[in-house]
């Protein structure tokens, strides 16, 4: 393993040597872009950007040596390629898969893949393998990994996403407008929960064989509430089977017609003869690679809705970023949310499974407080023989709550004895909520016409509109309208800096900004 991540880093040693031999600098201007490009992280290219403020180059000058981009240099790794980086003292490991005839002068596709079973995954490198990607178009495949300290519904594995992700680019030429993240069963699931978190670098979001309700039991109160209306803005595509013993298509459809119902652009393939596998690949990845070709991200979407809570302030949403939440008020408007599901009430016994064996035990439920843990296996339930082939959860869904439960399970080389009472939560739970909101939160509804913005805002007290000359024409006068009040309307002018520190940020060519503009709302 240290030899192959030791030659991953040899390869960029070479590619940044290249690109400095491509791109020597010419004059002070050429040298400062040649240092902000080359750096290797966000924190680097920030140090570098008042040297260009330094050199007078003029705003449109930058905007156009941004837009152009970096010189990708040829010598770059290919094929599959593991790498890591350091982080909080954490080495976090992913694979990436290049095309062999990767050619430095195309934008390339990218599809990061979120693996499953990570409740049995320790923080180590990955085997010599492409972590069981799905095999499609041709294109650039990312494959993070994820551990049961860190799995995908955490804030570190957002922040692992984006860093991972910004790596690549600093590397290779990728598209950034055809960046797609899906998952496979804890993937599938990890992919809601991203998409309800950092909408602005994917162009699509598809889960597969996962189950957005796994989050409302697992989801760390650390990280904050879920806001499921935040899906509506990038478009989704789902699988699931049928027959899949963890998350069948009977206990997903309803939740997959709420979000449609909600307004989320979603294609959803249910396959009912499958299993919590993906055997159904060969005849859905032409459906699959057609919907991610037709469904590339607007950079600058005209609209945006997206929700926030204190511990995720500042919340972006690509041009827009919720910087004060404020108490919600009598008079603030009503918005509609998909989080408020009229649906009829399923017990959560809490367990996840195959036949009698667990695969997981949600936090704090009925099966939690019994006893029960990940990889026990059931072999009696009140003296009676667990049924074979039949799923547990299914059979403990015909006891009344409260009926007395003895368990015999086998752990490890230990068989042990369980007792307690049927005592299941309820899903959709208090005032028919997917997702009970613990915190306060903001929610900003955008709507662009012209140069004329429109908000609509909930318990916001503050947000940054980010405006992009490519969006709005800064010739003329910006209006802002919030809550039906003009809260702005006057010139926007460009700002080097501004431009600049965002494009540190984002390191992405199309998606630019000239300036912040403040909004206070009260």
């Amino acid at each position: 393993m240290k030899r192959l991540l030791a030659s991953a880093f040899v390869l960029l040693a070479a590619a940044v040597v290249s690109a400095m031999q491509v791109a020597a600098p010419g004059s002070t201007t050429d040298a400062a872009f040649t240092r902000f490009f080359q750096a290797r992280t966000p924190q680097e290219v920030t140090a570098t950007s008042e040297q260009i403020v330094a050199t007078g180059v003029s705003f449109d000058e930058a905007l156009r040596r941004l837009k152009e981009g970096r010189t990708y240099p040829r010598d770059v790794a290919r094929g599959t390629v593991k790498q890591s980086y350091q982080s909080g003292g954490t080495e976090y490991f992913y694979t990436i898969d290049v095309p062999e005839s990767y050619d430095p002068a195309r934008k390339y596709p990218v599809r990061m893949q979120l693996h499953g079973g990570v409740g049995r995954r320790e923080d180590s490198a990955p085997q010599d393998s492409t972590g069981g990607r799905l095999a499609g178009a041709e294109q650039i495949y990312v494959l993070p990994m994820a551990w049961r300290d860190a799995p995908w519904w955490t804030r570190r594995q957002t922040e692992n996403l984006r860093a991972v992700l910004d790596l690549l680019k600093r590397t290779y030429n990728v598209d950034e407008n055809r960046v797609v993240l899906s998952g496979v069963s804890d993937g599938g699931t990890g992919t809601y929960y991203e998409a309800m978190r950092d909408t602005t670098p994917f162009a699509s979001f598809l889960p597969l064989n996962g189950f957005i309700m796994v989050l409302r039991n697992e989801q760390s109160e650390t990280d904050g509430d879920l806001f499921p209306n935040n899906l509506v803005n990038k478009p989704m595509f789902i699988v699931n089977g049928g027959k899949d013993p963890l998350y069948p298509t009977s206990a997903v459809d309803p939740y997959v017609a709420q979000l449609k119902k909600g307004g989320v652009d979603l294609d959803y393939r249910p396959q009912p003869n499958a299993g919590h596998d993906t055997s159904w690949w060969p005849a859905i990845k032409d459906s699959y690679e057609a919907f991610v070709a037709s469904h590339p991200r607007r950079p600058l979407p005209d609209a945006i809705s997206w929700e926030a809570g204190a511990s995720e302030t500042p919340g972006r949403a690509h041009w827009l970023v919720i910087d004060r939440l404020a108490a919600e008020r009598p008079d603030d408007p009503t918005l509609p949310d998909l989080n408020r599901m009229s649906s009829t009430p399923a017990p959560d016994f809490g367990i996840r499974g195959i036949g009698p064996r667990i695969s997981r035990v949600a936090v704090g439920s009925n099966a939690a407080q019994i006893g029960l843990k990940s990889g026990d296996v059931v072999a009696t339930i009140n003296n009676q023989p667990a049924p074979a082939g039949t799923d547990l959860v299914e059979v403990l869904r015909s006891y009344p709550a409260g009926r007395p439960l003895i368990l015999t399970v086998k752990r490890g080389d230990q068989t042990i004895r369980l007792t307690g009472r049927y005592a299941p939560s309820v899903i959709p739970g208090e005032a028919d909520a997917m997702f009970p909101r613990q915190h306060e939160s903001g929610r900003v509804d955008l709507k662009r016409t012209g140069n004329t913005v429109e908000a609509t805002t909930r318990g916001v007290g503050a947000f940054t509109l980010l405006v992009s000359p490519d969006h709005f024409d800064l010739s003329k006068p910006v209006t802002v309208v919030v809550n039906g009040r003009t809260a702005y309307e006057g010139s926007v002018q460009k700002d080097l800096r501004a431009l600049l520190k965002w494009s540190a940020r984002d390191n992405d060519r199309t998606m630019l900004f000239a300036s912040e503009l403040a909004i206070n709302v009260r």
